[in-house]
């Protein structure tokens, strides 16, 4: 009895046909890997582009400098000090007048706040604080003051020494509120800066302090209020580059209070010794 079996020809056509299946289902999936494991760069530019987001490279703005605005006040500061628009209405001499040299003052700003007022730089910002201010004016003549039974000032002679020292001195707290820009030069961290604003002071003491020698050393120190303003108020300006920093004052108010002393208007002009 003949069976239908199959030939030799069919056999090896289905066997052809089963290894290509496979390969096809193997090779799908050997490019479907390689299609994952294409670097970001491969693929079309322009549509790279267009997922990338702006803000995430710019910051919400094309900010290069990072860090928070930092003002120019902390410090130690030196001056002289100047007594300008003397009015000596009332009195028979000009008593206060004083060694500019040798009248000087003392600043150690402690305390500092810096406010930038930039969203995308830190160039321009407001800075205060909290100094103290020590003051001293070196009076001529062999003079001191003394306040009279009206709470007027009054000069007094001393005895003519050679080495006789007067002067009067002043211990404030200081506030200031100042404006400053600043401009980047050749490096990030080095800046000219520039500031301008106003500042007040309230004053904690007040003194008179006579040096003299006889036999030996002798001083004498009043304290007093000496009818001077509690409270003072005046412009000021600061400016510098790096280790180089000026700063003058000028106060809006006379030193004594009205009708109480000669009017004359108190002067700064100093430098930074130290910055903090």
């Amino acid at each position: 009895m003949n069976r239908n079996t199959p030939s030799k020809t069919s056999l090896n056509i289905s066997r052809i046909l089963v290894l290509f299946f496979l390969f096809m289902v193997s090779g799908t999936g050997v490019f479907a890997q390689n299609q994952d494991s294409i670097p970001e760069s491969a693929v079309n530019s322009d549509k790279a582009l267009k997922r990338i987001h702006l803000r995430q490279i710019t910051k919400n703005g094309f900010n290069f400098w990072q860090d928070d605005f930092t003002g120019n006040w902390a410090g130690v500061d030196f001056g002289f000090n100047m007594l300008l628009n003397p009015n000596y209405t009332g009195y028979t001499s000009e008593f206060m007048e004083i060694d500019e040299l040798r009248s000087n003052s003392a600043y150690f700003n402690v305390l500092q706040q810096s406010i930038g007022l930039q969203r995308n730089r830190n160039k321009i910002g407001l800075v205060t604080g909290l100094g103290l201010h020590l003051q001293s004016y070196r009076l001529k003549d062999n003079t001191t003051i003394v306040r009279d039974e009206n709470s007027v000032i009054q000069p007094e002679t001393l005895v003519a020494y050679d080495n006789q020292k007067s002067k009067l001195a002043l211990i404030s707290f200081m506030v200031p509120l100042l404006l400053e820009f600043q401009v980047p030069v050749n490096h990030y961290d080095n800046r000219i800066y520039f500031s301008a604003g106003a500042y007040g002071e309230v004053k904690l003491n007040s003194h008179t302090k006579v040096k003299y020698k006889i036999d030996q050393k002798e001083k004498l120190k009043v304290v007093d209020h000496f009818s001077l303003r509690d409270f003072r108020y005046g412009l000021m300006v600061r400016t510098g580059y790096r280790s180089v920093n000026f700063f003058a004052t000028y106060d809006l108010v006379p030193l004594f209070r009205d009708e109480r002393g000669p009017e004359l208007t108190p002067v700064t002009v100093g430098i930074t010794l130290i910055r903090f």
